[in-house]
């Protein structure tokens, strides 16, 4: 047997999230496993690095599963892509060590949350960006996003369905990205909590909007309490754009920005840190 890393993009909208449901065809994850079961010509299950919910796009969600089907790279993408939707692509597979885990081998994640603030929604992207209509100070949000940096205990930033054990998670930056009316909350951690990143873009834009001063997020995070917190922003702005393992773990790429926000995180026209 012979355990492969595979990169799988995907755009969310018309997806009940990766893990499979019940309705047949309405997630991620048995579209990529019917595809990979084709090319290997026997059953493959796979492990993702991170689930993503109803509607959340990816461009790296990085995946594992064994075979003993003797494939080159290339039939596993484009092979498997074959065997897609337009909306799912395989963008690399390569073989790896007997114990990565995508899932517990990686050691952070990260996400692109995307709104535009203007007075029009837009048509051409709506699915992949939030809009906010009002004003914001892009400033007092860069502040408040300062202070989910760090080792936090993020009970009022996640969902009340949230079954993980341990509501502690190692942020490792907010950073707030703009240019002509684009916003990306760019956000890193160890690991992420159910809804926690669209509740922290829910809360920065409370800040933004006048509704809540800078302080009051940290307020919030002491209080463990998500009846405190702001709103639980749509799915459609938000993009998983990264994953990260240990330097000894060689992957082709694991990290790829979104198309709205490449060009905005590359020319670093950056709020954050705020003065």
């Amino acid at each position: 047997m012979t355990r492969w890393a595979a990169c799988v993009e995907y755009q969310g909208s018309q997806y009940y999230g990766w893990q499979t449901q019940e309705i047949e065809g309405k997630s991620v994850q048995p579209w990529v496993e019917r595809a990979l079961t084709r090319i290997a010509d026997h059953p493959v299950e796979v492990i993702c690095a991170g689930r993503t919910d109803t509607g959340v796009h990816a461009t790296v969600q990085v995946v594992h599963f064994d075979t003993d089907a003797d494939r080159p790279e290339r039939a596993w993408v484009l092979g498997g892509n074959t065997h897609l939707p337009d909306d799912i692509s395989f963008v690399w597979a390569t073989p790896v060590a007997d114990d990565f885990s995508a899932r517990f081998s990686a050691r952070w994640r990260r996400y692109h949350y995307v709104f535009q603030h203007s007075p029009a929604r837009p048509a051409i992207s709506h699915q992949h960006l939030t809009h906010v209509h009002r004003p914001l100070d892009l400033q007092a949000m860069a502040s408040a996003a300062r202070l989910l940096e760090g080792v936090h205990d993020f009970t009022s930033l996640r969902s009340k369905a949230c079954q993980a054990p341990n509501p502690v998670r190692d942020m490792h930056f907010v950073r707030l990205y703009h240019q002509q009316g684009l916003v990306v909350i760019d956000v890193q951690a160890n690991a992420f909590l159910h809804h926690m990143v669209r509740n922290i873009a829910g809360s920065l834009l409370a800040v933004g909007s006048g509704d809540r001063p800078v302080a009051w997020l940290a307020e919030v995070l002491a209080a463990k309490d998500r009846a405190l917190a702001g709103i639980t922003a749509p799915a459609r702005g938000l993009h998983l754009v990264g994953v990260g393992y240990e330097p000894s773990v060689i992957l082709p790429e694991t990290l790829r920005f979104p198309p709205l926000s490449l060009g905005i995180v590359r020319a670093e026209n950056r709020v954050w840190p705020a003065f």
